[in-house]
């Protein structure tokens, strides 16, 4: 067994134009003054972080290093959750997720797609300058829109939407995979890798590409309803990254599961801050030291009710107490005896 890395925080959340969240440095000391060892760093944002300089020089992702370093942290992954969206849209969110993209894109869904799959590419070269060896990202979706078998979906549908998901897919896992580095799908609602069914499906349209991994985030299981623990055991092998993130559900007798369109405040499903809802973390990283994961432990803040920084600052010994030193004997050792196949034969009466 393999102890997990942490506490690690992403920084998706708390980027902003105030201080200490505008600039990379700022933020770091922030991060590590808080007592975290590492962070999960954005690519969509030039002023704490340039991914077209990281990929393309060295000395950028060197001084990167340096001032994270200086503050007490390495980098766990790097994220490209707003570009990988844009990988697949279905025009039903055309107008919605040109936001994720440069002007310059806007209302042409093939020059955003070509952006997006450029970015990737960045990310991967900008990884290995960087030393890493896991990603983190969304598949985008072609399919979301028909995940209710309503009307009922035309014969072959499901089937060529993951083809086509993969086909524009393979050039970019093929590339990581020259880079040395796994590319780690959050399983997301509004992806369609949302679950571990469509994971599966998408896996064998790649055919099993062996960078093709998960990013284990139990929060978006609580959501869907799903098995969160035996999600572990049965996709232990493909788990590369893990976010630790809570969440509750408590259906009533107006919305459940679909949330009625509800703000997040109100729907039964809602993201919480460390602690404050329902999810097992105990049996996760029971599961996951078990199983011999040693990635970052990384905190994502997303609560509805909660501040953000106090959620940060909880979320360092939250992680800390869960984090479990592997045993290194069996606790019957002092009881074992040296091997001996004569004595064995005759234990099992082979003798």
């Amino acid at each position: 067994m393999k102890k997990i890395k942490g506490p690690a925080i992403f920084l998706a959340q708390f980027i902003s134009d105030e201080a200490p969240f505008n600039s990379f440095e700022a933020i770091c000391q922030w991060a590590g003054n808080l007592g975290y060892k590492a962070i999960q760093l954005p690519t969509s944002n030039p002023q704490i972080f340039d991914l077209e300089k990281a990929a393309q020089n060295q000395g950028y992702c060197d001084n990167v290093l340096r001032i994270a370093a200086d503050a007490g942290l390495c980098i766990s992954e790097l994220s490209t959750h707003l570009q990988g969206q844009l990988i697949a849209v279905n025009p039903a969110y055309d107008e919605m997720f040109d936001n994720f993209a440069p002007q310059a894109v806007h209302g042409d869904p093939i020059a955003r797609t070509q952006w997006a799959q450029a970015q990737l590419m960045m990310a991967a070269k900008a990884s290995k300058r960087l030393g890493l060896k896991t990603h983190v990202t969304f598949s985008g979706a072609l399919l979301w829109h028909t995940f209710y078998p309503w009307p009922q979906r035309p014969k072959g549908l499901v089937e060529q939407g993951f083809k086509e998901l993969a086909a524009r897919w393979l050039p970019i896992l093929d590339y990581f995979d020259e880079m040395g580095v796994d590319v780690c799908y959050e399983l997301h609602p509004g992806e369609d890798l949302h679950d571990g069914i469509t994971f599966e499906r998408f896996l064998a349209a790649t055919n099993n590409h062996p960078r093709v991994n998960i990013l284990y985030d139990p929060s978006h299981f609580v959501l869907q309803q799903l098995d969160y623990l035996s999600f572990i055991d049965i996709y232990h092998t493909r788990i590369k990254a893990f976010h630790v993130k809570d969440a509750e559900f408590t259906p009533n007798g107006r919305s459940g599961v679909y949330g009625g369109y509800q703000e997040w405040q109100d729907r039964p499903g809602r993201f919480r801050s460390l602690g404050d809802g329902q999810v097992d973390f105990k049996c996760i990283f029971s599961k996951l030291t078990q199983y011999g994961f040693d990635g970052w432990a990384v905190l994502e803040w997303e609560c509805c009710i909660k501040h953000p920084e106090d959620g940060a600052k909880e979320g360092v010994y939250f992680i800390e107490n869960h984090i479990i030193r592997p045993t290194d004997k069996a606790f019957d050792d002092f009881s074992a005896t040296e091997t001996n196949s004569e004595r064995n034969s005759r234990i099992l009466g082979l003798s």
